[in-house]
């Protein structure tokens, strides 16, 4: 706060008001948009509250919490009480399949809500999915929750576009995920976008630099590093357990997680003494082809080992024919079938009607609740939110068994599999980064600063 002597008049304050609020909003924190709610629901745990508490006084925000820590739960109880203080309807946006959970979820919780498909909704909390977005008019909403929002990358650039448009006009708006970056930062830049704090680009000029030569990479500047966490943890709070943010683990305890790799030989080319690495893409399209039938009968036999739930995740369409095949009783969730055949094959796995499922994490790995289930197979590819989406469905807080997770893979594809393991230690760093700067940024906005003398106000600024 800038001082003035007793000299200075009303109109010299008022300028310096001016001023000050022109300084503010410059910065790229305390943008507050939201409300301070005057009660939460009990339902909550102490850490949820804090989370939407939080997340409503700011209005627009990003919670990227763990799977199984109830982003639901979070996203109702926030949507419910802007609908309450607005009396205007809340959007929650899902992937296919986690609209009708998010329903359940709902009645569980006692929160009216109400799934809508075609546009035609009343007031309250709508539920509907990304895929039915273009159905919707968003002058008739207040507000919008973005379920698994690290899924936006995965839409078409039109898509993506029309997502983020759609959410421009919003007073409040959330998003939610587990993986809200992975292994690029950069990727930050579409929650930035969403949620109105900032362009992409002006995100990715204020805090990084070409990486050489390649203008399509970008890394964070040296001097920027602590600047650019301290930007995201204002808008941004991210946490695998309720320690992250000062609260009490109990209850919150996973099982362990049992990887198993198995490793296929390949088959070596007619030139060659020993099978070479597949280093290109189109070498490691080849050489998924060229192993087909022994990986998805190295599948089917771990799979049939016991009757117990097993997931078969798989990537090409050849794949996924075959594995229905090799495993006993496995549906088929393929995306030529219809969202409908989709979404009651996905919840008749889900209720226990179905045993097996073959499908690829593209369709099926975002926001699931499969507890019930803890055995799956996987054949990995470069995308690690993917994978990590895809055991999560089944390793999350409420999984009561230790988890079993089969890696199939061949020798030639060896360093697809250490790529993806790199990118899970990248992802563990970026979640420390977030967590370790969520304490120092709100520490630092209290200044120790204890002026010892009046500023003398400059004689320009009288006049």
């Amino acid at each position: 706060m800038v001082q003035i002597d007793n000299e200075s008049n009303s109109n010299q304050k008022e300028r310096i008001m001016e001023l000050e609020t022109l300084l503010k909003n410059k910065t790229k924190y305390d943008k507050s948009f939201g409300f301070t709610p005057d009660e939460l629901p009990d339902w909550l745990y102490p850490f949820q509250k804090h989370l939407v508490d939080w997340s409503l006084h700011l209005g627009r925000s990003g919670i990227f919490a763990d799977c199984g820590l109830g982003k639901t739960a979070m996203q109702l109880a926030w949507a419910d009480a802007i609908v309450k203080k607005e009396n205007k309807p809340v959007l929650i946006l899902t992937p296919l399949a986690v609209s009708q959970q998010t329903v359940l979820e709902s009645e569980k919780f006692g929160v009216e809500s109400s799934r809508c498909t075609d546009g035609n909704h009343g007031n309250g909390i709508i539920i509907t999915n990304y895929e039915r977005l273009h159905y919707f008019n968003p002058d008739s909403f207040c507000g919008v929750v973005c379920d698994e929002s690290s899924i936006l990358k995965n839409y078409s650039g039109a898509t993506r576009t029309a997502i983020i448009k759609f959410m421009q006009s919003m007073k409040y708006r959330l998003l939610c995920s587990a993986t809200p970056s992975p292994n690029d930062y950069t990727e930050l830049g579409n929650s930035v976008e969403a949620l109105g704090l900032m362009r992409r680009v002006e995100m990715l000029a204020s805090y990084f630099v070409h990486d050489g030569g390649n203008t399509s990479k970008w890394r964070l500047k040296g001097h920027g590093k602590n600047p650019f966490w301290r930007f995201v943890a204002s808008w941004a709070r991210a946490i695998r357990k309720p320690s992250d943010i000062g609260f009490d683990d109990d209850g919150f305890d996973l099982p362990e997680l049992i990887i198993n790799d198995y490793v296929l030989p390949s088959k070596s080319k007619s030139n060659q003494l020993f099978a070479s690495q597949a280093v290109t893409l189109q070498e490691q399209r080849a050489e998924r082809k060229s192993t087909l039938n022994d990986r998805c009968e190295k599948v089917g036999e771990i799979a049939n080992c016991n009757d117990d739930p097993f997931i078969a995740w798989c990537s090409l369409n050849a794949e996924s024919k075959l594995l229905s095949k090799v495993i006993e009783g496995a549906e088929e969730i393929t995306g030529s079938q219809s969202d409908e055949e989709k979404e009651e094959k996905i919840l008749g796995f889900q209720s226990g009607q179905i045993n097996r499922i073959v499908t690829k994490p593209s369709m099926a790995a975002f926001g699931l609740n499969w507890q019930h289930c803890n055995r799956m197979s996987f054949f990995p590819s470069h995308s690690h939110e993917q994978f990590y989406q895809a055991v999560r469905r089944c390793w999350r807080f409420g999984q009561k068994s230790d988890v079993d997770v089969s890696i199939v893979t061949t020798t030639a594809e060896i360093s697809v599999l250490d790529n993806l393991m790199r990118k899970e230690k990248q992802s563990i760093r970026m979640f420390e980064m977030i967590v370790a700067n969520m304490a120092t940024f709100y520490d630092s906005k209290k200044s120790n600063y204890n002026p010892q003398q009046q500023i003398k106000v400059p004689s320009w600024l009288k006049s």
